[in-house]
């Protein structure tokens, strides 16, 4: 029963997600329960193509991790993300919603009048043959119940949510700094079952750097 909840309100979590501002998605009750972790780096090595940019997200008083991102895998999610990036669209803002044993939210603009476009949504519900699967250190897109909502946030997979397959276009893998996304997800308090985190204890994007 409650492997069967989870897989339930893992969808529910995500949906809803591409709110602006810092008070992230809809409440829902309960919390997938933590899956056994994949070794950081394991699903990176196994990464196909050569249309990989590598990223970091340096996350104020905890450090940096290091991203690939594979743009065979979901070309407009990575050309998305990489444009954003380059522009400093994430500096400054927050991960909003944190859930130890599943994952970590941030990039929602300031407001509404910040917020990027939305682009087409890279998962198979969608029509788009992609191989990643949501396994500890992927980082993924959030939306809202329409498919071609994402634009600008995202999500890092905490613990093997494989669930999540097939519904949000994930676009990448942690190579490095999985122990900084522990510390964020160990130390974070939500005040609900939703993973909402008060706005002046959300942990801040210092920057998001491109490397190649």
């Amino acid at each position: 029963m409650k492997k069967v909840l989870a897989l339930a309100l893992g969808v529910v979590l995500l949906l809803g997600l591409a709110g602006c501002g810092s008070s992230g998605g809809s409440a829902a009750e309960g919390s997938p329960a933590p899956a056994e972790p994949s070794p950081s780096g394991q699903a990176a090595e196994e990464t196909q193509g050569e249309n990989l940019h590598h990223v970091e997200i340096d996350i104020a008083d905890y450090g940096v991790v290091k991203l690939e991102l594979d743009g065979d895998a979901a070309p407009i999610t990575v050309e998305n993300f990489l444009a954003l990036a380059r522009d400093g669209f994430y500096d400054g803002l927050t991960f909003h919603r944190i859930m130890a044993g599943f994952m970590m939210q941030g990039g929602a603009p300031r407001s509404p009048e910040e917020a990027a476009e939305p682009i087409y949504g890279e998962f198979s519900a969608n029509g788009w043959d992609n191989p990643i699967s949501h396994v500890r250190g992927v980082i993924s897109m959030a939306r809202t119940s329409e498919p071609d909502s994402a634009s600008s946030q995202f999500f890092i997979v905490h613990a093997d949510s494989t669930f999540l397959d097939g519904q949000y276009a994930a676009f990448g893998y942690v190579t490095e700094g999985m122990e900084v996304v522990d510390a964020v997800c160990q130390a974070a308090q939500p005040i609900d079952d939703n993973g909402t985190i008060p706005a002046e204890e959300q942990p801040v994007i210092a920057s998001v750097t491109v490397l190649d």
